[in-house]
């Protein structure tokens, strides 16, 4: 059987993407860990006391966005294109390595150190450098709930580096993010002109850079979004509508168009589905509501209601391919609910209503630079929403932003929330995109409109390179604050990368070794209740109690297990907890690690207190000293903290 041109043409684009996806993720791989690795080999100071890191940081990027343009102006030369490629790969992850990894050169912790939901984030990846197994991040004997994708990957590359979890955050985070800026740049140059990808990729993720890296799942998900959206449109729009030719690629309207982007748009969601819920929710969200557009348009185009159904036929085919990736990570959970699990206490996940998520965000109304892009971009969506698919995409994934928002202020009524304070970062990379677009058209409508005069057009690419090297070197200081916790908060090793006093968690591994020395087992053979949780995060062993409901997996049933503590620190002999601790539905405590107190031994334990916000309330239990009065319990003061083991425990 021999293949007719028509019919090679497509394989060929298929092999050329994928060949390109797996060099600029080994490229991106390359230039983040050989630019980790040159900033641990200095002894710079602290980022939060001297501003010598700052200075290097914009140099870096400066350098990175150097060889941007260089990459874009080949491009649009179409000089030496496979360099061109590779520069743009290149410089996009030296530009996310130096942007987060000289700032944080100086300290072995991530954004936002090991403290609040970084905390249970870097539980997770200590998890899954322990075992490979999907297992939930805190309590024993139960499937994940939190998607399992972005941490298994990190914990298993930890576990073959020999690195503990949480010492291996900051890198893989990094890295992580490298490497999607990369493939980003091949996914937009697939529907857009390369030049033209080139400049949205790197808007892009500046922006998420900015406002999003602290999540870095969540960020990867962020990063590729937009490009998703035009991909998904364009497995729709040549349903209902006719297409011309975009100014900026040669393909009917510069988008991949059919069954092609039909996979590419399930694969995406599925991926989203691993990594981040309330992302995959809002990405199929915005999707559905593509499809209803596309129903609706062809339906009035054709006179007749089965026009809609290959637009259905094409979400449902998205919709399976997601589920069958989603199933990778969800399975084990999915089979623990069919199995007759009972999902007590759930739902606090969505229990937050900051200020941020009150209200309607409007950043191109914003006196900034991103407020700029914003509302250029703003123009531009509603200029070229009947002319452009890329626009047309763009602009119906932030509709479903704002309908998503809509909900979610509308559900405060009824006790709950969607979240949408955490989809900001969403609209900001979308309406960044859209900006980039825009700032490419009206400096060629100006450029024209002054019958071509160079001086022009060099004026114009001044103004754009001069504003993105403003934006890049001010994030390390919308991060500052991220990043001071970074420095502040005490490490694995016992220390402050600040050289200040370490705080308690400097005593974990003498708790460490106390523990495992007399229990005589595996960490992740032992169940520890505290409230210490950052001990968790640190060492993997699995915790009685998690630290608050909103992260804990729904088939634990944390308030049940926050009224049992309550109930032992009544108890008044040895006899009594330990016979209830055997009583219990879940796997006892084989050891505990409290804080001391004039009273007894305290545990500080938390509770949903929605819609206040804060939205959490910390209360102290304490437990009498004489419960422990007893051979079946070893008793062991490490500096601040008490363990308590139980001899022989299972």
């Amino acid at each position: 059987m021999v293949l007719t041109a028509s019919e090679v043409a497509p394989a060929r684009r298929v092999v050329s993407a994928l060949t390109q996806f797996a060099c600029a993720a080994v490229v991106a791989a390359v230039v983040a860990a050989v630019g980790l690795f040159a900033f641990a080999r200095v002894q710079w100071p602290a980022f939060n006391s001297s501003n010598v890191t700052q200075a290097i940081t914009t140099v870096l990027q400066v350098a990175a966005l150097a060889v941007l343009a260089a990459s874009v102006w080949m491009l649009r030369r179409r000089r030496w294109p496979w360099v061109a490629r590779v520069l743009s790969w290149a410089g996009l992850s030296g530009l996310v390595t130096a942007t987060l990894g000289m700032p944080l050169a100086a300290t072995k912790l991530y954004l936002h150190g090991v403290s609040v939901d970084q905390e249970f984030r870097t539980e997770y990846l200590t998890r899954f450098t322990d075992s490979a197994a999907l297992h939930d991040m805190t309590y024993a004997d139960l499937p994940p709930f939190y998607p399992a994708g972005w941490f298994w990957v990190g914990g298993r590359v930890a576990n073959v580096l020999g690195t503990d979890g949480w010492e291996a955050f900051k890198p893989y985070a990094i890295a992580s993010l490298a490497v999607t800026a990369a493939v980003a740049v091949v996914l937009w140059s697939e529907l857009v002109r390369s030049d033209l990808a080139v400049l949205v990729a790197t808007a892009t993720t500046a922006i998420v850079l900015a406002y999003g890296s602290p999540e870095p799942y969540g960020a990867i998900i962020a990063l590729l979004l937009p490009a998703a959206l035009v991909l998904a449109w364009g497995a729709f729009a040549p349903v209902c509508l006719s297409g011309g030719q975009d100014r900026h690629k040669g393909t009917p309207q510069g988008t991949r168009q059919g069954w092609g982007a039909v996979l590419g748009t399930g694969l995406f969601l599925g991926l989203a589905a691993t990594f981040y819920t309330l992302y995959l929710g809002l990405a199929a969200f915005a999707v559905v509501v593509m499809a209803v557009v596309a129903a609706a348009l062809a339906w009035r185009a054709a006179g007749t209601w089965r026009a809609v159904i290959p637009v259905v036929v094409r979400l449902a085919v998205m919709a399976a391919i997601a589920i069958v990736v989603a199933l990778i990570v969800w399975l084990p959970f999915l089979l623990g609910v069919l199995g007759g699990a009972q999902l007590a206490g759930s739902g606090t996940a969505t229990h937050y209503l900051p200020e941020a998520g009150a209200r309607l965000p409007l950043p191109m109304f914003h006196a900034s630079l991103i407020g700029l892009l914003c509302l250029l971009g703003t123009v531009w969506l509603v200029g070229r929403a009947s002319s452009s698919r890329r626009a047309q995409a763009l602009g119906l994934g932030v509709v479903a932003v704002y309908l998503w928002y809509l909900a979610s202020l509308a559900l405060t009524a009824v006790g709950t929330t969607l979240l949408a304070f955490r989809l900001e970062v969403i609209l900001l990379v979308l309406l960044g995109a859209a900006g980039t677009f825009a700032f490419v058209d009206f400096t060629r409508w100006i450029v024209l409109a002054s019958s071509d005069n160079p001086r022009v057009r060099w004026s114009l690419v001044a103004v754009g390179a001069l504003g993105a090297v403003a934006f890049t070197q001010n994030i390390p200081q919308v991060l500052a604050g991220e990043i001071t916790v970074a420095y502040t908060d005490t490490d694995g090793n016992g220390e402050r990368a600040d050289q200040r006093p370490p705080g308690a968690a400097s005593y974990f591994a003498e708790v460490d070794e106390t523990i495992t020395s007399q229990l005589g087992r595996d960490r992740h053979d032992i169940v520890v209740l505290t409230a210490d949780t950052t001990f968790l995060a640190y060492y993997p062993y699995y915790g009685f109690q998690a630290l608050t409901s909103h992260y804990a997996n729904p088939l634990a049933d944390f308030p049940a297990r926050a009224a049992a503590i309550a109930e032992w620190a009544e108890l008044e002999t040895p006899d009594e907890l330990l016979a209830a601790w055997d009583a219990a539905p879940w796997r006892a405590p084989d050891a505990v690690v409290f804080r001391q107190s004039a009273e007894g031994y305290t545990l500080r334990l938390a509770e949903d207190v929605y819609p206040n916000d804060p939205n959490v309330r910390r209360y102290t239990v304490t437990f009498p000293k004489a419960l422990f009065d007893d051979p079946r319990f070893t008793v062991s003061e490490v500096g601040p903290f008490v363990v308590v083991t139980r001899a022989g425990s299972a």
